[in-house]
């Protein structure tokens, strides 16, 4: 009589095996996703504070009272 892969038990170690294989996976697409994050939200922050200046300098320039004195 023939063994289909169907016919053949799972054993612990089969199991374990197939485990570990998927979390190593998971962590290197983590890992690489992560590096990516971090570097996105530098980006992002920088881009930020630039705004912030920017606006900050054109409405104080705006607020801002001029007087001239004339002789």
């Amino acid at each position: 009589m023939e063994q289909n892969g169907s016919d053949r038990r799972i054993s612990k170690d089969d199991l374990e095996r197939r485990f570990k294989a998927l979390q190593n996976d998971l962590q290197g697409t983590v890992e690489n996703k992560k590096q990516t994050l971090v570097a996105a939200a530098g980006a992002g922050a920088a881009v930020l504070i630039l705004v912030s200046y920017l606006f900050g300098r054109r409405r104080g320039a705006r607020r801002a009272t001029r007087v001239e004195f004339r002789r």
